[in-house]
């Protein structure tokens, strides 16, 4: 109302055409009071290292999240001027293993308070560094579970039924007939999950809906009301799992303890109509012992989402195995599960700045 009474009051005094000037040059002070205000607002928002926009690094959609609390400073941008950015960066959001804080680069961020991390596994942080230096780790559980039980199942379904190998016979201009293939039975069959963390349980929900019968292993076994959720039965004796299992699924964390967990001896337990699903870290399966067991029939098949390196050479054997599913790694790659990711981020990280306790925050073990 005040703005309104202040046009009649200018029209009543001024002519038309002065009061017109009046008035523009009132919006014009008034949108600079505005930049001006913004642009204080945005000075004192804290600094943010990132990796990229695109490529490896972040799709453009999600910047906004880190935009509303950060200012951030890709890492290439961050590399031209150093010791003009470095004091300024109070966080570092690390996604697909980048930009890798090591020891070169967090000597040169005398002020950060946060490494946060986008995904669960944090095989690629030295937390007991980086917590040294006095600086928080996060990761963010919980917002991945889904998609990455998702494309387990997803493999899993594919392999078993052929998906990609019908797909290149029906688009093959020369298929000019019904060509037949045979899978392999989903429903009623046992699926075995090495790992019942949050995704372990995501995927046994799923392998119930199925029909299957579930068996895990994990460290410590879940309470019975997380069993009877998914009908699952606990195996303390990772062998007996191996030996019972149709599908198997690692859902494990990457440690020193998971680090070849599957070599020659447990694939020799499986059988030989299995088929072995990696939604972990490749590093937790012996490639060499994988290809030799895919080679001699030790077991049906692998399907993988993940391999060590990422992405393994052009002439690694796995690469022209036809019993093998690859896909590059994309267990959380969707719109939504990136959105959440990139918050849960932002939560962690302005918590740590702010001195409150951290969502997810990692301790040195």
């Amino acid at each position: 109302m005040q703005g309104v009474c202040y046009v009649r009051c200018v029209r009543r005094l001024w002519g038309p055409a002065q009061a017109s000037q009046i008035l523009n040059v009132t919006n014009m002070h008034r949108s600079v009071r505005q930049l001006q205000h913004k642009k204080v607002m945005e000075d004192n928002k804290p600094w943010a290292l990132i990796s990229e926009v695109g490529g490896q690094g972040y799709i453009e959609e999600v910047t906004d999240i880190m935009k509303q609390h950060f200012q951030i400073i890709c890492h290439k941008d961050f590399l031209q001027n150093p010791l003009l950015h470095g004091p300024k960066i109070q966080a570092m959001f690390v996604w697909n293993a980048l930009p890798a804080p090591e020891p070169a680069l967090l000597s040169s961020l005398p002020s950060l308070k946060v490494v946060a991390n986008g995904g669960v596994g944090i095989d690629h942080l030295d937390v007991s560094y980086i917590t040294s230096l006095g600086v928080k780790v996060t990761n963010t559980p919980g917002v991945v579970s889904d998609a990455t039980a998702d494309i387990a199942m997803g493999l899993l379904l594919a392999s078993a039924r052929n998906i990609v190998e019908g797909h290149q016979i029906a688009v093959n201009p020369n298929t000019t007939h019904k060509q037949c293939q045979m899978g392999v039975e989903v429903t009623g069959s046992t699926l075995g999950i090495i790992g019942m963390g949050h995704i372990g349980c995501k995927i046994a929900q799923r392998g119930k809906g199925f029909d299957m019968k579930i068996v895990y292993h994990n460290r410590s076994r879940r309470n019975v009301e997380d069993e009877q959720a998914v009908g699952a039965s606990y195996h303390d004796n990772m062998d007996d799992l191996l030996k019972a299992s149709d599908f198997v699924v690692l859902a494990v964390n990457l440690t020193p303890e998971t680090t070849g967990l599957i070599s020659h001896r447990e694939l020799s337990l499986m059988k030989p109509t299995a088929t072995l699903v990696n939604i972990s870290r490749g590093l937790v399966v012996d490639q060499d012992a994988l290809v030799k067991a895919l080679q001699s029939g030790t077991i049906r098949a692998a399907a993988l989402d993940v391999t060590h390196p990422e992405p393994l050479p052009r002439d690694h054997p796995l690469l022209g195995l036809p019993n093998v599913l690859i896909t590059p790694h994309v267990g959380t790659n969707t719109y939504t599960t990136t959105r959440r990711m990139v918050q849960r981020m932002v939560e962690n990280a302005v918590a740590a700045l702010k001195g409150q306790t951290i969502p997810n925050e990692v301790k040195p073990k």
